[in-house]
């Protein structure tokens, strides 16, 4: 089931959600952080960077769950320019380890779209390490590459620069 929280269910996720950071990020996804990474680290990112903004509406955050257990999430951020009322970001698409391959981030990027959608947003914009699986899933699900930049990000297990992919979607040619 995909919903999406608010203040107080933020709360009753906040393990789940820091579990997921945690063990994506000791799988070698490449989301912002590197290792050593530690769960009160995963916990912090939550409470310090997601909850205020949850607070203050500038984002959507979706949890998918398998029973009472949050499995996945991502966020849909707004962008704040007036000349870009029409765009919002996707970030932080994941989906826990042991969960993957069950069509849980498919699932919860089509609920992404269906709210940014219904908020009049008409083009989606992320960026994802160039060799990540991620970068097929969204292809997959019709986003378009606008580029490539090299050296953009650490390698979470070595000490060396990737490449990261920009990717957008058109939502007015869907909708």
């Amino acid at each position: 089931m995909i919903t999406r929280l608010n203040d107080t269910d933020f709360d009753n996720a906040l393990e789940d959600l820091t579990g997921i950071l945690h063990s994506c990020v000791q799988d070698g996804a490449s989301i912002g952080f590197i290792l050593p990474f530690s769960r009160d680290k995963a916990r912090a990112y939550w409470q310090d960077r997601v909850r205020p903004d949850l607070r203050a509406g500038a984002l959507d955050l979706f949890v998918i769950r398998d029973g009472a257990r949050v499995q996945g999430t991502v966020q849909l951020i707004p962008a704040t320019m007036p000349n870009q009322p029409h765009r919002a970001d996707v970030a932080k698409l994941l989906v826990h380890p042991s969960a993957r391959r069950q069509g849980l981030g498919r699932a919860l990027m089509a609920a992404l779209e269906t709210q940014a959608l219904a908020q009049g947003k008409t083009l989606l914009v992320l960026d994802t390490r160039s060799s990540d699986p991620s970068r097929l899933l969204y292809q997959s699900l019709g986003f378009q590459i606008a580029g490539e930049i090299p050296n953009f990000c650490r390698n979470p297990f070595e000490d060396r620069l990737e490449p990261t992919t920009y990717m957008f979607k058109d939502l007015s040619q869907t909708a």
